[in-house]
């Protein structure tokens, strides 16, 4: 019997959904219009990939959605920051994002730039509070260090100063390898391995699901170069072409779609390979694999 994906998702994004707009601060609490730009962006239509997988990774080590909740919020927190981020004039440019208009063109550029940092601020605030559900409330700290790095000059961050740095240059395999682990895979490979650190997972499980989240998330970054060559608005719900307008270092740029393709299917098939040792728990991880491949948006 195969496994039902979509069911899978839609349950966990429900309680993704639910709980993100518990934690969010209502638009009606002063400062209102900080609090209605972040709910915007957060709440907007979206697949809750990174929240799913910090889910994900509790449950392949045997725990439950629930205990890992608040820090999954945190984690779609700081997704929904870097894109409010992303898309300003400084940035990327963009007026579109989930389908409708980015988070400056409805707020302006300087409240768009203060929900970004209420978000990443309210994220840590939310694993903190996670603590009382964790395995060991000492473990908090040490998931908060993985998500700092995840999301920082080492990850997040220091991809994204590398792509801006790369704009309109000639650069190696190397550097763009070194800028997609860092400005997508870190945090992908982070909700992933938080989730079954929080939970008590032992070390062989947290090193098979953390070396499975880094391939995921290069092939995720990979499908995200090509889908902005084949893709759409309508499909993306934010503008495509966008990569070669602004002469980003992608991987279809630098290697062609066919070679993208197959290196996007070789790193999938890495992620669930190294998902073998943790058998069943770890099947809804394989099929979003399966997933990251096939989606089109």
């Amino acid at each position: 019997m195969s496994f039902d994906l979509k069911a899978y998702m839609d349950t966990r994004k429900a309680l993704v959904d639910a709980a993100l707009d518990r934690v969010l601060p209502p638009e009606t609490t002063a400062p209102t219009t900080v609090h209605q730009a972040m709910r915007y962006s957060v709440l907007a239509p979206g697949k809750r990939l990174r929240p799913i997988l910090v889910i994900a990774g509790a449950e392949a080590v045997g725990a439950c959605a629930d205990t890992v909740l608040d820090t999954a919020c945190a984690l779609e927190l700081i997704h929904a920051y870097s894109l409010i981020h992303d898309d300003l004039p400084a940035m990327d440019d963009d007026d579109y994002r989930r389908g409708r208009l980015t988070n400056h063109k409805v707020f302006g550029e300087a409240m768009a730039i203060l929900a970004g940092d209420a978000l990443l601020t309210l994220a840590f605030r939310l694993v903190a509070a996670n603590a009382a559900a964790a395995a060991e409330p000492a473990v908090v700290a040490r998931v908060v260090g993985e998500i700092a790095d995840a999301a920082g000059t080492d990850g997040m961050v220091g991809g994204q100063v590398v792509d801006i740095e790369s704009e309109g240059k000639a650069i190696s395999a190397e550097m763009l390898d070194y800028i997609h682990l860092r400005k997508t895979a870190a945090l992908i490979r982070a909700s992933l391995r938080v989730g079954a650190l929080l939970v008590g997972g032992s070390p062989a499980q947290v090193e098979a699901i953390s070396r499975a989240g880094q391939s995921l998330g290069l092939a995720f970054q990979i499908v995200d170069d090509i889908l902005d060559v084949e893709g759409s608005l309508a499909e993306l719900g934010k503008s495509a072409g966008s990569d070669e307008r602004k002469q980003k270092a992608t991987y279809p740029a630098l290697h062609g779609l066919p070679t993208s393709k197959r290196r996007a299917r070789e790193l999938i098939d890495d992620t669930k390979r190294m998902l073998e040792p943790l058998g069943p728990p770890a099947e809804p991880i394989r099929a979003l694999a399966d997933y990251v491949l096939e989606r089109r948006s």
